[in-house]
């Protein structure tokens, strides 16, 4: 497995996320890692952590699966965590000296599965504020430009405060105490219609293979992934990481995922920078 990068990133790259919010790299991760994360993954689902739902389930039994900071229990989550190049790459690319890991999330559409994640952004969402976030979207299976997540170059800039959908609502099976969000009162500025009209909005995504990744700011606008072939599921492990900016922050309009109670039982309160052993700093040097 590789620790470190298989190549560098370069300036234009850097250079490319900060304008873009988002980036693609091929080939970053070699084959063992697909492996590990896929049986990490396979554990996930048969032992979900407490914050894992069902987010759709079709008429076909067709479902899409979620589960969130799950990687406490799995072990080959923790070992991509503190021993692949990700929080290297992520770090290369923000520009930040420190960088803690922040939490995992998953997401599994069974083959032909017609749902597409709503369109939204991520920070608005989370237990913390700050430009310097990075996400890793990583399929482990072939994934085609028309259903992988789909982004807006450059939304991540926008001064707007818009109203985002309540994850809270996927819920089929009606699991009690899911994280939830609410933004009346937030802001009255309507969350564009991108699906409606992608070319206006300069939309992009990409064909990928696993090994690839998608790096993209918290801020930036992305959702679409979906809508599957009858013979083409979709796994996808992400890893979101903060670097030098970043402080926690509890809303007012809820948190999806919530993690005010983890935060405030391990001492941490609003303002202060996240740590512990559940957001660790990893060394990238």
């Amino acid at each position: 497995m590789n620790e470190k990068m298989l190549r560098p990133i370069s300036q234009n790259e850097i250079e490319q996320f900060d304008h873009d919010g988002v980036i693609l790299l091929k080939e970053m991760f070699d084959s063992e890692w697909i492996s590990t994360l896929s049986q990490g993954l396979d554990k996930n689902i048969d032992l979900p952590s407490n914050r894992s739902r069902i987010w759709d389930r079709d008429e076909n039994g067709r479902t899409m699966f979620y589960d969130a900071q799950a990687w406490q229990n799995i072990s080959e989550y923790q070992n991509f965590i503190f021993n692949s190049p990700a929080a290297a790459i992520a770090g290369k690319l923000m520009n930040s000296n420190q960088i803690n890991f922040y939490f995992d999330a998953v997401f599994v559409r069974s083959p032909g599965s017609q749902f597409a994640t709503p369109w939204h952004q991520d920070e608005p969402y989370w237990s913390v504020e700050g430009y310097n976030t990075c996400t890793i979207w990583m399929p482990l299976v072939p994934v085609k430009r028309e259903n992988a997540l789909a982004f807006v170059p450059g939304s991540h800039r926008f001064d707007s405060t818009f109203y985002q959908f309540n994850f809270g609502s996927l819920n089929p099976d009606k699991i009690k105490d899911v994280d939830e969000t609410n933004f009346d009162g937030i802001t009255d500025v309507e969350f564009p219609d991108i699906a409606a009209d992608p070319e206006k909005y300069g939309v992009v995504s990409w064909d990928m293979n696993p090994g690839d990744c998608i790096a993209f700011n918290s801020r930036i606008m992305h959702g679409g992934s979906g809508k599957l072939d009858e013979d083409r599921e979709l796994r996808v492990f992400t890893s979101k990481w903060i670097g030098d900016d970043v402080f926690i922050k509890f809303r007012e309009c809820g948190m999806d995922p919530d993690h005010s109670e983890v935060m405030t039982k391990q001492g941490l309160k609003p303002g202060d920078r996240p740590g512990t052993e559940l957001y660790p700093a990893i060394d990238i040097t």
